[in-house]
C-alpha cells in the first residue's frame, strides 16, 4: 500500500505568511510586516485571495502611518509658524528656497557694523558669515567665538575663495566671509547653547579684530538654529508622506 502525504497548499502557506505579518505588526515591526506581505505575491502567485488580502492589509498599514505622520507634520507647522515670527522672509530670483532673515540683522540695521550673521533657508540649511566694516583690510579667513576657556572656531575660507568677499564703500573696507557646507556648524551650536554668556569673537586674518557679540545677534543665531532643526524635520517628514501616499495609490 502506497501512502502519499500532502503538505500545505500555496493558499495555506500564504495565509500563514499573513498571520506572521499580523504578529510582526502587533510587535511594532511595521517594516518586516510589510516585507512579509510583499513576498506573498512573488512566492505564492496562485494564492489570489491571499494576495488581495495582503494588499488590503498593506493599505491599512500605510493609511495608519499617514495619519500619524500628518499629525506630526501639523505639529511641526505650528512650531515653524511660532519660530518664524523672529524673521522676515524673501525669495530672490535666483534663490531655490525661501530665505529667513533675522529681524535685527536686516541690511538696513547692519550694513555699517562688524558682526556675525546667520543665514537660513526653508530647506533648513544654515550657516554663518563674518562681516567686517572698518578702515583697514583684515583679510580674514575664519572666526573664533569664545568666553574664557570655552570656544569654537569655523573652518578657514581662503582669500581667493568665492565665499570670501571684499569691497570698498566711502573709504571704508568691507569683508564678508561665508562659512557654508558645514564650516560653521560648531560655532552655530556653540552660540546657540551659550547665549547667556558674554561671547566674544575674533576675526582671524593678517590682522586680528575683536568684537563682543550683541545680545540680539546671539539670539538670532539660536532662533535660526532652532528653526533649522524643525525645518529639516518637516522636510524629511514631507518626503516620507509623499512616499507613503504613492504606496497607498499602488495598493488601490
Amino acid at each position: 500500500m502506497l501512502f502519499v502525504s500532502c503538505g500545505p497548499t500555496p493558499s495555506e502557506k500564504a495565509a500563514q505568511q499573513i498571520s506572521r505579518a499580523e504578529m510582526l505588526l502587533s510587535q511594532g515591526d511595521t517594516a518586516k510586516a510589510v516585507g512579509s506581505l510583499d513576498s506573498i505575491a512573488t512566492t505564492y502567485p496562485e494564492a489570489v485571495a491571499q494576495i488581495k488580502q495582503a494588499g488590503e492589509m498593506k493599505k491599512r498599514i500605510f493609511v495608519a502611518e499617514l495619519i500619524t505622520l500628518r499629525a506630526n507634520r501639523d505639529s511641526l507647522d505650528e512650531q515653524i509658524q511660532k519660530l518664524s515670527k523672529n524673521f522676515t522672509t524673501k525669495k530672490g530670483e535666483f534663490d531655490e528656497y525661501m530665505q529667513y532673515i533675522p529681524k535685527r540683522q536686516t541690511v538696513n540695521r547692519s550694513w555699517a557694523r562688524s558682526f556675525i550673521q546667520v543665514h537660513l533657508d526653508a530647506s533648513g540649511r544654515i550657516y554663518l558669515s563674518s562681516n567686517y566694516y572698518g578702515d583697514k583690510w583684515l583679510n580674514h579667513v575664519a572666526i573664533r567665538v569664545y568666553d574664557g576657556k570655552l570656544h569654537a572656531r569655523t573652518d578657514s575660507v581662503p582669500l581667493n575663495d568665492v565665499n570670501n568677499h571684499h569691497s570698498e564703500f566711502l573709504d571704508k573696507k568691507w569683508e564678508q566671509v561665508s562659512y557654508k557646507d558645514g564650516k560653521s556648524d560648531d560655532v552655530i551650536k556653540f552660540i546657540a547653547e551659550h547665549t547667556d554668556l558674554k561671547l566674544k569673537a575674533v576675526f582671524l586674518g593678517k590682522r586680528y579684530y575683536y568684537i563682543v557679540l550683541e545680545t540680539f545677534d546671539k539670539e538670532a543665531v539660536k532662533n535660526a538654529y532652532d528653526l533649522s532643526l524643525v525645518l529639516k524635520a518637516k522636510n524629511s517628514l514631507d518626503k516620507k508622506i509623499k512616499s507613503l501616499e504613492a504606496k497607498v495609490k499602488e495598493t488601490n
